[in-house]
């Protein structure tokens, strides 16, 4: 097993971890999560022996092989399949000792080393190798293409590909899916809840980690936090711990308040300085409750935009492709206000290139496309990151894009997004790629789209962002379409999916888990790139697609209902906080009052019984808002993962 046992862990001056102890079990699969910038990565690099703690103990079993992902990518001039197989060391360090042992015509050696070989599996592991860099998307002509060839989301697949191949007790796999479409991250998921070891990955897909880990590692406030089970599982029960330590604090706040309040009245009592004194010593000793940290440090929504065109966009037998080459023909939909469409389809099918023609970067090479008076389209995509100037500010990005708002009421909407005090000045070059992605979303927020055309906007994104995304796209008022491998974000924010497969966008009459069915028993399945599938009619494509028991009409009147039947209760829940935060006015009002030590004067005792009986009555309300914020939260929390 992996020990730790009371870590400090620091980067720079900073401690992110204290006097911290956790223990993960030979064979686990688990998750480790938390804030960016919390330690994750630097818990990777202590793992692997790169970095040691300022105090405390590691302990890792004796001779534990330990595979990882690299993050950097390479240059390499070797084939795919060499890169691939470098990972199993043992099998090149055989195989170079194979080599000197024909030169020298060393027949006995040549005969251990050859049983050496079929012990690590050497005979069988070109076609696993093969078979990893097929199951991750690439087709056999591009097993022998050198590594340089490939783009950056390519070569990170192949370095995931070399962990795989890597023999080890223990791997570490640092955002594996961040470069995956859908379908291979499917096929990723089946392959480690097949691994023998321990796996320790950090992700912030949240379906992946419900489908892989058995046990969730948190790191917040400096502490490793273990939870049995899945994601799902975690937030239910950090939801509970928080919810009662949150009780707690606040009982224990007015106890404090009460017995303080004793001290106050009467320490210049002779007869009381007794019991005064005993109260200072029982304030002195009390073991003092946190409050509960629960809030995201992100909160935004879509601003409404009061025109708007019917339809916003019509497409008619629409011909998409680059130059000579074609990749989608003869495409026929119309988006409406409050359509809310899933784009899937496998690497190279055709989504991002369908998306660019909505936004008008890519010209029709056929048919017709029509764009309504009143369409305004907020564009989400990896290269904006790269438009984003370096030497601005986010502050100076949207002053630049409305020169008439204030100063103020742009940081005020910067700070929704994270972008605090100094942050919201600062150039944005040293920004993380997290941080920048957050500020392009920001920079579409704040120009009140009607039509919003995300390509992969979760990239870079941790749990909490991507969480706040989601929310903010379900009280969305527009129209959406949304090309995404988080399947959490589509499952929570779109009404219906359209497939791009074999040159045709159609429509997908099912859900997340029929088209995962779809994909994994289709001959050209997800796991070969579109380009290299035999083509097969329309109709086929059509046919094959299973279809579910409510029509798309239905669906979309459902989803409607789930987010009114949402918007209700989170409306209810920001009705009940008001009354919670004028009845605790009230309540430090009268305890203020209480506080007085001539209230407690004989001609006073009338005025004395009236204020007690209001604090009592004030504590009995305050008990209850706070039951039915905790039943509303619930709710809310069930309607969200039902």
């Amino acid at each position: 097993m992996i020990s730790l046992n009371n870590i400090t862990l620091q980067r720079g001056r900073e401690n992110l971890l204290q006097d911290s102890s956790l223990v993960v079990f030979e064979g686990r699969r688990v998750a480790l999560i938390g804030r960016n910038g919390c330690g994750k990565s630097s818990m990777f690099a202590l793992l692997r022996g790169e970095i040691i703690p300022e105090a405390g103990d590691l302990s890792i079993p004796a001779g534990s092989r330990i595979s990882h992902m690299a993050q950097e990518v390479s240059h390499s001039d070797r084939t795919a399949l060499d890169y691939v197989l470098d990972g199993h060391r043992e099998l090149r360090r055989l195989q170079a000792a194979i080599s000197a042992a024909e030169e020298g015509n060393d027949n006995e050696k040549l005969s251990h080393l050859y049983e050496e070989l079929e012990t690590v599996g050497g005979y069988s592991a070109e076609h696993q190798a093969a078979e990893l860099l097929h199951g991750l998307g690439f087709v056999n002509a591009e097993v022998s293409q050198p590594v340089s060839s490939f783009s950056g989301g390519w070569r990170i697949r192949l370095n995931l590909a070399q962990a795989l191949m890597t023999p080890s007790d223990i791997m570490l796999l640092d955002e594996p899916t961040n470069h995956l479409d859908m379908d291979t991250t499917f096929w990723l998921e089946q392959r480690l809840k097949r691994y023998q070891g321990t796996l320790i990955l950090i992700s912030h897909d949240r379906d992946f980690i419900d489908n892989v880990a058995q046990e969730i590692v948190h790191i917040e406030q400096k502490q490793l936090n273990l939870y049995k089970g899945n994601y799902s599982a975690f937030e239910k029960q950090r939801a509970e711990r928080l919810a009662v330590q949150q009780s707690n604090y606040l009982k224990q706040q007015r106890e404090i308040k009460h017995i303080q309040s004793f001290i106050t009245r009467f320490k210049a009592k002779a007869s009381k300085a007794k019991q005064a004194q005993s109260r200072v010593k029982q304030l002195a000793n009390m073991e003092i409750v946190a409050s509960a940290q629960i809030d995201s440090p992100f909160h935004f929504g879509f601003f409404e935009n009061t025109k708007v065109s019917n339809p916003l966009v019509s497409l008619r037998d629409l011909d998409l492709g680059y130059g000579d080459s074609r990749v989608l023909s003869k495409v026929t939909f119309s988006l409406n206000p409050g359509d809310r469409l899933g784009l899937l389809g496998v690497n190279g099918a055709g989504k991002s290139t369908l998306i660019k023609s909505l936004t008008g970067d890519l010209k029709p090479q056929g048919g017709e496309i029509t764009r309504g008076e009143h369409c305004h389209i907020g564009y989400f995509a990896q290269h904006q990151l790269e438009a984003l100037d370096l030497d601005a500010s986010a502050l100076l990005h949207l002053q630049r894009v409305d020169p008439k708002a204030t100063e103020q009421q742009i940081r005020n909407f910067l700070g929704g997004f994270d972008f605090h005090g100094d942050k919201a000045v600062e150039p944005i070059a040293p920004f993380s790629g997290g941080e920048k992605a957050r500020l392009a979303l920001a920079l579409i927020v704040w120009q009140k789209p009607n039509l919003l055309l995300l390509d992969e906007p979760t990239n870079h994104l941790d749990l909490d962002m991507r969480s706040a995304l989601t929310m903010a796209l379900q009280e969305f008022t527009g129209a959406l379409v949304a090309v995404s491998h988080d399947r959490h974000l589509l499952r929570h924010s779109v009404d219906q999916y359209i497939l791009a497969h074999q040159g045709k966008v159609d429509d997908f009459d099912g859900t997340l888990e029929d088209y995962h069915q779809w994909v994994s028993t289709k001959g050209d399945s997800a796991y070969e790139k579109a380009d290299s599938a035999p083509a097969k009619s329309e109709q086929n494509a059509r046919a094959s697609a299973p279809k579910p028991s409510l029509n798309k009409k239905q669906l979309r009147q459902q989803s409607a209902e789930q987010r009114k039947a949402k918007s209700a209760t989170t409306n209810r829940i920001k009705r009940i906080e008001q009354k919670m935060e004028k009845a605790n006015a009230e309540l430090k009002e009268i305890e203020v009052k209480l506080a007085d030590t001539e209230l407690y004067a004989e001609d006073k005792k009338d005025e004395l019984t009236d204020l007690i009986h209001s604090q009592a009555e004030c504590k009995r309300e305050l008990e209850s808002l706070e039951e039915g914020w905790l039943e509303l939260n619930e709710e809310l929390e069930a309607s969200a993962t039902g």
